[in-house]
């Protein structure tokens, strides 16, 4: 089922059943893409009717983000829960372990996707990540290519909203995969270069708060979380 959270469509799932509609769409023939907007996503999709369209338009919009759940609730209108990206691409490789499908890793600076690999396979020994590739390209078509040519059931998109919104949207059609996942900085979080929150400060909702500390340079996009809830109060008074 979808909720109607500030005009974006979330699929009101827990992480178990994202992961079930996950294994649906891997076991079929269409090939589809999700998407994980966090609160700061939400907030330029109210002012962006384009950028609101390429999020409404994914088989699977999960909700990334405390921000977004405790507007579901302001809002009367309550997701199950946070579905963290990079904790749903997790499960996604556990899925892909056991299936034996392949996973293409498309995103970030040059040599991340394979450190992220690495790691990946440190964990899930039996994965197969059959290609990989920087997001520092220009030209799509050799990377289209590249990716079709290694033949992956899932591909992680890396390249940050809404450029990987707009990748995995255009190319659709010329895509040879099952799912397509816009994953943001999440390889960095695989690699290990961006370490994540504490246990305990996930637990209490305050991922974005080590997030800040860890990066002060991010103050400016952090705003963008208590105005996103302003406009959810707003909406509420309103009625």
């Amino acid at each position: 089922m979808k909720l109607d959270i500030m005009g974006l469509q979330f699929d009101n799932v827990t992480m178990d059943e994202a992961a079930a509609r996950a294994e649906e769409i891997l076991a079929g023939e269409k090939t589809c893409y999700a998407v994980t907007p966090n609160a700061e996503i939400a907030y330029e999709a109210l002012h962006d009717e384009k950028l609101r369209a390429l999020l409404n338009g994914a088989d699977l919009v999960l909700p990334d983000g405390a921000g977004v759940v405790l507007a579901s609730k302001l809002l009367k209108t309550p997701l199950k829960q946070k579905v963290a990206g990079v904790d749903f691409a997790d499960r996604l490789l556990s899925i892909l372990e056991k299936t034996g499908g392949g996973l293409f890793l498309l995103g970030s600076k040059p040599g991340i996707a394979e450190l992220a690999a690495q790691k990946m396979l440190e964990k899930h020994p039996e994965l197969h990540i059959c290609g990989m590739n920087d997001g520092y390209f220009r030209d799509e078509a050799p990377v289209i290519e590249k990716i079709n040519a290694a033949k992956p059931d899932v591909l992680f998109v890396c390249l940050g909203a809404p450029k990987q919104e707009l990748f995995m949207k255009n190319h659709l059609d010329e895509l040879h995969v099952r799912l397509m996942i816009g994953l943001g900085g999440s390889l960095d979080s695989f690699a290990g270069t961006v370490k994540r929150a504490p246990k305990w400060m996930i637990r209490c909702n305050l991922e974005w708060l080590y997030r800040l500390i860890k990066e002060p340079k991010r103050f400016g996009r952090m705003l963008r979380l208590p105005k996103y809830l302003f406009a959810v109060l707003g909406k509420r008074i309103r009625g």
